[in-house]
């Protein structure tokens, strides 16, 4: 950033001119605050409340019996959260990214942020850093619980099954086919009872289930829904500082991050709600807290270096380009992994009712197309 500083932009010969000083100029910016402190205060309480409250109800649905909320009420909830997730994925995190450390910013034409494109590498490890996780959870679950439901991916290339399942402890024993088979087939209808439980016992939502397949579930899911946490909140962090400090923009970044905050929070709350939380748990209720708390802390202390703070900065750039990447790579492998497909094409207990999935993928593309559509102005 040295040389910037003799960058003359009065007599530029553009045949001679650094394209990197040119870009580093036209992105300069400096703090925008201009006043309106009473209308930032009221947007820290309206977003801790409608969020927080979004975000609770999903939960809630699942949790609290005698509320008694209809089945496709859930389903809205939980499918339309499922398509935010994935629009904020590519929309407000990947998209935004780009624009803060790409190859054609500042950042990205700066030392050694132009040796190599930085952005879609901190997605990729984000995605493969998750899958593994993912993984090892799965694997771990089913090693400690000797399940093993996924069809012989040995038999269908060699001819030659594979007779071997893994016992609870780990170890490996032999069983004939018709041994593997029934095992198997047990084993399926026992994932697919314990998880359409979940969803499809009745027209109201209510818990019910096996206990042992609950906790199976709880361990096998949880750790990614904390990594998704993780992404989400780091964004909402980006924005509350922003939102703190905005100048001309904020008449329209208000209302736009009010209803974005709730579409996101319905997201959090309807995957929160897929997971079994052991009974009497509190830890649903503290990780919606966590989020719906996150944008109003960061908007008070955007408030609090409202004169100082630049959003627009090399430093800020920086650091918002690289959190942004690595959350687009949570989201992106959260919502078309675990909230689609899991749903969708890999669930044994997904529902046959044509009626109902119509209902379900329309809930997905309407959410998907209106935080898409938030996109244009946040």
């Amino acid at each position: 950033m040295a040389h910037a500083t003799t960058f003359d932009s009065y007599s530029l010969n553009l045949t001679a001119a650094d394209p990197r000083d040119v870009i580093c100029y036209l992105e300069a910016s400096h703090n925008d605050y201009d006043g309106r402190l009473g209308a930032r205060i009221s947007a820290l309480f309206v977003i801790l409340v409608v969020s927080t409250v979004v975000t609770f109800f999903p939960v809630v649905a699942k949790r609290v019996r005698w509320l008694k909320i209809p089945l496709y009420v859930y389903l809205f909830a939980r499918y339309f959260g499922a398509g935010v997730i994935v629009a904020t994925a590519f929309i407000h995190l990947l998209d935004p990214a780009y624009g803060e450390i790409g190859p054609n910013t500042c950042v990205g034409m700066t030392g050694h942020w132009a040796d190599y494109s930085w952005c879609p590498a901190i997605v990729l490890t984000a995605v493969i850093l998750i899958f593994l996780l993912d993984f090892a959870a799965e694997r771990y679950v089913e090693v400690k619980y000797g399940i093993h439901t996924h069809e012989d991916v040995q038999a269908a290339v060699t001819g030659q099954p594979d007779t071997r399942t893994p016992r609870s402890n780990g170890e490996i024993h032999e069983h004939s086919t018709a041994e593997q088979t029934a095992a198997r087939h047990t084993a399926d209808l026992e994932a697919a009872t314990a998880y359409g439980k979940q969803m499809h016992a009745g027209e109201v939502f209510h818990e019910d289930g096996d206990s042992l397949a609950e906790e199976r579930s709880f361990k096998q899911q949880i750790a990614a829904f904390l990594i998704l946490e993780f992404g989400v909140v780091f964004h909402s962090v980006i924005i509350g500082l922003n939102l703190g400090v905005v100048g001309s923009e904020f008449n329209t970044l208000y209302p736009v991050l009010v209803f974005h905050q709730s579409f996101e929070g319905l997201g959090i709350g309807a995957r929160m709600s897929a997971i079994p939380f052991p009974k009497g748990s509190w830890l649903p209720w503290i990780l919606c807290s966590t989020y719906g708390l996150t944008t109003p802390i960061s908007i008070a202390v955007g408030l609090g270096v409202k004169t100082t703070y630049d959003p627009g900065s090399f430093t800020a750039n920086v650091v918002s380009g690289v959190l942004d990447s690595m959350s687009a790579g949570i989201l992106i492998y959260t919502g078309l992994v675990e909230l689609l497909a899991r749903d969708f094409l890999f669930n044994p207990g997904r529902t046959t009712d044509n009626k109902r999935l119509v209902f379900m993928i329309f809930c997905v593309l309407f959410g998907t197309g209106i935080m898409a559509l938030l996109g244009k102005w946040a």
